[in-house]
């Protein structure tokens, strides 16, 4: 095992998964502002409003004011523990609460033409998210060890690594299979606090076609057999890694939590950033939203400008990040080892032998509704994609 002192604990809330297909990302902006606005709405001016607040006047040649800001008046719980926002070459993917779902996507659903309906699938399965300190840990290995026994288990898993750590999103039902699961592994696990440590620390839903089956026992027990399945699905499915090496992503994270009373005046800069950027359309984002840990950021470099000074975010500016995104729409949503499965091949394709000393690429992993995307330094990309054995489209 190479952890020396890793905590990983449940997060008690009750999640769900929503797939938008990037044509209708557009009539989506206004409830995806409404999971991470403050109580007091910002807009990208960088002036608040209180509900005292007259509304904005209707000004259609006026393109830097977002039109209908969600309600002043709306609970500050409405960021629940966790809510993932992702939006990629292959779609806008959400994670939040299913009360969040039901109150602003699911009306903006019923607005839809008829035939684009059924293109947005929000899970009927609720998941619950697991979150891993993962401070000082080598990132490839990191992600094979917490995914490993999981996939050889059969328990289907999101992955979601953070500026701060990395979440794992599994189905409610299989809360059972994944403690008996990781304590096989040597994790133990503390009922009073909820928490796994190493052994070094001895419902209504919208209806949709993204269904998760019970855990089942899945038809390997070895990670060779498990890497060589993953791959033989991605290849039936002629999936190609798409890759744009001119979308540079930088990895950071607010400075600060979310102020309690939300849209404090130290937050107004992360708001403002995080709205320009949504209603920019980008190519690629993904935001992470906690109620334990301030917010983490994946953007193209370029949007950095968006956030103002230097003082909003932390994490280096020049390490640049590229992703290869894997295509999943042609795989069933419960696949099990994608995730084990990519991890293990390139981390052991790109380790050195004892003759070649070269260390392993390391790698961060984003699973979205119906994509995973691999994230590599940009030095290292070359060899990721050839250790993947997947040709570049």
């Amino acid at each position: 095992m190479t952890y020396m002192s890793a905590q990983i604990q449940f997060l008690e809330c009750r999640l769900c998964l929503i797939h938008i297909p990037l044509p209708l990302y557009p009539h989506f902006v206004q409830a995806i502002l409404s999971l991470i606005l403050p109580l007091s709405p910002v807009s990208p001016d960088g002036e608040g409003r209180d509900s005292n607040d007259s509304e904005p006047e209707d000004d259609d040649d006026d393109e830097s004011v977002v039109p209908d800001y969600p309600s002043p008046n709306r609970p500050s719980s409405s960021i629940k523990d966790f809510v993932n926002i992702s939006v990629t070459p292959v779609e806008c993917s959400v994670v939040c609460s299913r009360e969040s779902v039901e109150k602003w996507f699911a009306p903006i659903i019923k607005t839809l033409e008829t035939s684009h309906r059924g293109d947005v699938m929000i899970a009927s399965e609720e998941f619950m998210a697991i979150q891993v300190d993962g401070e000082g840990l080598d990132a490839g290995q990191r992600v094979l060890d917490l995914t490993s026994p999981l996939a050889l288990a059969g328990v289907s898993i999101f992955f979601i690594t953070t500026y701060f750590s990395d979440y794992i999103l599994v189905p409610s039902t299989a809360r059972s299979h994944v403690t008996k699961a990781l304590q096989r592994r040597g994790f133990v696990f503390e009922k009073h606090t909820e928490a796994f440590v190493t052994p070094h620390h001895r419902s209504s839903s919208t209806s949709s076609n993204l269904t998760i089956q019970p855990p089942s026992p899945p038809p390997t027990t070895t990670l060779s057999d498990l890497q060589t399945r993953t791959f033989d699905a991605l290849q039936k499915q002629n999936v190609t890694p798409i890759v744009n090496k001119s979308t540079r992503l930088i990895l950071c994270a607010a400075r600060r939590s979310f102020s309690k009373g939300r849209g404090g005046g130290d937050d107004r800069g992360l708001y403002l950033g995080l709205v320009k950027c949504l209603i920019s359309r980008p190519q690629f984002l993904s935001v992470t939203l906690t109620d334990a840990e301030p917010a983490s950021l994946l953007l193209q470099k370029e949007m950095l400008s968006m956030f103002g000074n230097d003082d909003v975010l932390l994490g280096s500016k020049e390490d640049v990040l590229i992703p290869i995104v894997l295509d999943l729409r042609g795989l069933p949503v419960d696949s099990t080892g994608i995730v084990c499965g990519v991890a293990g091949k390139l981390v052991g394709g790109t380790s050195g032998t004892y003759f070649d000393k070269s260390e392993a690429v390391e790698m961060s992993y984003l699973s979205t509704a119906r994509a995973g995307t691999v994230i590599v330094a940009e030095d290292d990309l070359s060899r990721a994609v050839e250790a993947l054995g997947l040709s570049l489209s």
